[in-house]
Order: C-alpha cells, then sequence, then structure tokens
C-alpha cells in the first residue's frame, strides 16, 4: 500500500476568544490564557474539555525504551486487556507507524492529534521518536503533533523539537522535592550508569525544570502531568503546580494514582492506595488557585486510538491495515469536510453568551438558594447526552450549582449491558457490575442517560442516585443545568445548616 500525502490544508478556528466551555453554560477554562495560544489548543481535544467531545486523537507505540524507573509504571507489551500509560498491543517502527496514522486519519476523520508517549520515553528513543515526527510533518501537514516525555533528556533536545512541527509537549513532574521523588522514582540512567535515591531525583527535576524553560522561551505549549499518590505526593503537589506556572506551563494535569497488584508495578504490590474521586478533585480544586487544571484526561494507553474514553487500537492492527483497501482522495476530501463542521459547530457555541445556572450572586446568596450537586453523564461525545447507562464504560462527572455548571472528571466502570433495552437481567455477573458502577459514582445525585434499564434504575434509586432518561440528546450542560433547577424548585437542594454557617 503505497502512502500518500494527506493533500489538507488545516482548518483553523479564528475564534480569539471563548465565552464558554461548551454550550454556553460553564466558564471558559482557557479563557486566561493569551489569545495565540488559546486559539492553538482550544481545538486540541487533550487540552481543551470543549474539544474532546467532537476530536479524536491517537498514540503510535515507537518508543520502547526508558530511562528512568517509577513506582507506578509496568511496561507490559502484547497486552490488549488493560488501559493505562506504558501499555500497548504491537510496537512500530517509524514507517509502520506513518502508515498507522494515515490509515486512521482516513478511517477517523475527527482524528486531529498524533502523539507519541511510549511505552517507554520519547526522547529516551529519539531516532525513532523524531524519524515518526519528520514523516508526518510532510504527509500529513493537518494533523497536531505532540510529545510527552519524563523530562530526564528533555533539554537535550528542546532545539529539536522546536524545529519539527511540535508545538504542544506534556512533561511528567511529580514533585520538586529530591526526597520526595526518592520515593517515588527508584533509578534513573543517566551519563551511562544508573543512579539512585535521591541523587537520581535530584538531577530527574533539574532537568525537567531546565527543559520547560527551553521550550516556554522557544514558543512550544508544554502541559505538565503529575500523578497524585497518597501520603507520598499529594500535600506537595500544589507547590509542584505554582512552579511550573511560574516557569511558563499552560495546563496542569493532575492524575489519579493507577495502582492494581494485577498490573505489576512496587506500588501495586506494595498495595499504595489510589486516591478517592473525592481526594483527587479536592486537590484539583487547590492547584486551580495556581493555574489552569485540566480535568478530562483518561490516562490512554501508549497506543490508543479514537476518541477520549474510547479505544479503537485493536480495529487498527497492522495486518488488518494491510487488508484495507483505502481510496485516499475521498477519505481526506471527507476529513477536511468534517473538520469545518466540528470547527463551526463549536465556534458558534463560543459565541453564545455565557448562561447562569441559577440566579448568580455572591457566595452567601449562591449557598442559601442551593447547594452544589454532583451528576454522572454517559455520553459517546459531541457533547449530549446519547449513550444508554448499560453502554457506559465510563461517565463524565459534572457539578451544577446557583453559580454555574463546571466539568468534574470522569469515573470508569465496566460494561454492564452487551445489547438489548432491559440490560440487568442477566444474573450474578450483571449484578456484580452494576454494584461496581453505583459504587464508583460514590457521592453522584443524579445520572442523566439516553436509556436505562428497570433493574438498573431500582438499584440506583436504592443507593440514593436518581437515573434521569429525561433529557437524551440535550447538550450535556443544559440538561445538567435544567436538573438541578428542577431539584432546586422541588426542594431537593436546601444548603445544610453547617454549610451555611461556615458561608
Amino acid at each position: 500500500m503505497d502512502l500518500p500525502v494527506i493533500p489538507i490544508v488545516p482548518v483553523k478556528s479564528d475564534a480569539g476568544g471563548c465565552a464558554s466551555s461548551g454550550c454556553g453554560s460553564a466558564p471558559d477554562a482557557l479563557a486566561h490564557l493569551p489569545d495565540h495560544i488559546r486559539r492553538k489548543v482550544q481545538d486540541h481535544p487533550c487540552y481543551s474539555e470543549q474539544a474532546h467531545h467532537y476530536f479524536a486523537r491517537m498514540h503510535v507505540a515507537v518508543a520502547p525504551a526508558c530511562n528512568i524507573q517509577c513506582n507506578y509504571c509496568n511496561r507490559k507489551f502484547d497486552c490488549a486487556n488493560e488501559s493505562r500509560p506504558g501499555v500497548v498491543s504491537e510496537l512500530l517502527g517509524p514507517d509502520q507507524a506513518v502508515k498507522k496514522v494515515l490509515a486512521v486519519a482516513a478511517a477517523i476523520p475527527q482524528m486531529t492529534v498524533l502523539g507519541i508517549a511510549g511505552p517507554g520515553d520519547p526522547l529516551a528513543n529519539p531516532e525513532r521518536t523524531f524519524a515518526t515526527f519528520r514523516e508526518l510533518s510532510a504527509r500529513a501537514p493537518d494533523i497536531k503533533l505532540c510529545v510527552s516525555t519524563n523530562g530526564l533528556r528533555l533539554p537535550e533536545f528542546a532545539d529539536e523539537i522546536a524545529k519539527h512541527n511540535i508545538d504542544h509537549v506534556t512533561i511528567t513532574i511529580n514533585c520538586v522535592d529530591p526526597e520526595i521523588g526518592a520515593r517515588i522514582y527508584p533509578w534513573i540512567y543517566w551519563d551511562k550508569r544508573r543512579i539512585r535515591g535521591g541523587e537520581a531525583a535530584r538531577i530527574l527535576i533539574e532537568q525537567q525544570q531546565k527543559g520547560l524553560e527551553m521550550l516556554t522561551a522557544r514558543g512550544v505549549l508544554v502541559k505538565v502531568n503529575s500523578v497524585m499518590i497518597p501520603g507520598v505526593n499529594d500535600a506537595h503537589l500544589k507547590e509542584v503546580s505554582r512552579i511550573v506556572k511560574a516557569k511558563g506551563a499552560f495546563l496542569h494535569n493532575v492524575m489519579p494514582l493507577i495502582a492494581e497488584a494485577a498490573h505489576g508495578t512496587y506500588y501495586g504490590v506494595m498495595e499504595q492506595r489510589s486516591p478517592t474521586a473525592a481526594e483527587l478533585q479536592a486537590l484539583q480544586d487547590e492547584c486551580a488557585g495556581d493555574m489552569a487544571m485540566m480535568r478530562h484526561c483518561r490516562q490512554c494507553r501508549a497506543d490508543a486510538v479514537g476518541m477520549l474514553g474510547e479505544d479503537r487500537g485493536a480495529e487498527f492492527s497492522l495486518d488488518k491495515i494491510d487488508a484495507l483497501d483505502i481510496d485516499y482522495a475521498a477519505a481526506m476530501a471527507r476529513r477536511k469536510l468534517v473538520h469545518e463542521e466540528i470547527i463551526g459547530k463549536l465556534e458558534a457555541q463560543r459565541r453564545e453568551p455565557a448562561r447562569k445556572v441559577g440566579a448568580g450572586g455572591t457566595v452567601d446568596e449562591v449557598t442559601d438558594r442551593g447547594r452544589p450537586v454532583l451528576m454522572a453523564v454517559a455520553t459517546t461525545g459531541g457533547g449530549v447526552i446519547n449513550q444508554h447507562f448499560g453502554h457506559a464504560r465510563e461517565f463524565l462527572i459534572y457539578e451544577a450549582s446557583a453559580m454555574d455548571v463546571r466539568f468534574i472528571g470522569h469515573r470508569k466502570t465496566d460494561l454492564y449491558c452487551s445489547g438489548g433495552d432491559t440490560c440487568g437481567d442477566a444474573g450474578d455477573e450483571n449484578e456484580s457490575v452494576l454494584d461496581r458502577t453505583i459504587a464508583a459514582l460514590l457521592g453522584c445525585e443524579v445520572v442523566l442517560c439516553a436509556r436505562i434499564g428497570y433493574e438498573p434504575w431500582g438499584r440506583l434509586e436504592a443507593a440514593g442516585i436518581a437515573p434521569n432518561g429525561e433529557h437524551a440528546m440535550e447538550p450535556i450542560e443544559e440538561a445538567v443545568a435544567a436538573v438541578w433547577r428542577e431539584m432546586l424548585a422541588a426542594g431537593k437542594l436546601a444548603a445544610p445548616a453547617a454549610a451555611k454557617l461556615c458561608a
């Protein structure tokens, strides 16, 4: 199969400002950014809460080696059943990666972003990484290129990154204190030798900070990822957020530790717990005082393909791509039309004036009018409520209050239903999945979905979570706002006495 040049002029959004993050109802999480930066990221699914409902991304696994060891990481190959960073089913060479990207671009016209994030570290595999980027810059100029790195060799390659069409870089920075770092990183490979303990952490931190400063000085946009590890760095991450913002990072992504013994990581085996959803939200809110927080991260596999929250990588293995008969000219023409349609929709949303959920007012007045409510939403994308409860593998979590609707994050779960409209009468296995789903939705008072079966409806109500299928195919934030107002009118949102006293 010949590899074509994708004949597309990138479709760019000209909207200088965003009045909302979606459907005009919530404040823009990127509003603090200068116009030239906001234009670069507002249609990027990995950076924009709004764009991730519409655009897709993919990662290519061309970087197998890593130069540091993290206590939360275990790179796995040929593993289709785990969805976390460091896991891939198929390692690729640069030519194979380009072939795969072009096939995905033809099949998924919403795909606009290509990242290299592993399964090791891209900058520990510089030849493979930059060969892939060079070829894609020539053949697919409309695709945004991104790299994710631990930062150890970042200063060495900052100029190379800036020279290519790579204007988005993610650095994983878990600490700025070597004593804390020594509890996260057992060793680094530096200057042709393995270094351990506090000295290893000190070198890594210095390289990360130097690389961050070099990239921002060269006009490269930098997002910082941090893994929240309870009892290790959770109390320290607010300081990390303050420092990386001061050095030019535009977005901070605090992610929960994934630590299950089955994954074979040190933290998993040692039973280091992950943060609860409430702990993660509280820390993100604390850090948000220093810089914009990313809340829609899915901690993707190193070979992820599709919209955030889905993984279609299995559809595009090399053997399946070889069997495809792709009309690239037709596919790329369709791709251009799809991009134009999505950007037109996003710009129309951004032009809408922001709407309040309630009557607005001061914090004291808002507390009197009704407390905040967490709601879970089942969606397949597009910014609307369009998924059956039993078909959801994750739920988006929103907080509604008299001030606004804001996106909080997402909670993963297992597939409860494999088909049909009733979904819930298949015996013990479905019951255990439903138990886990209800546990994952702890703290939510409402679930909005397109449809829901009788059995899960009753179980949710018994758990104090109200199922709601009355807003199917409506924009998410408008529906969440409407349900909050209905709850307020029904007298269900009286603020607890303690909350009123604190206000």
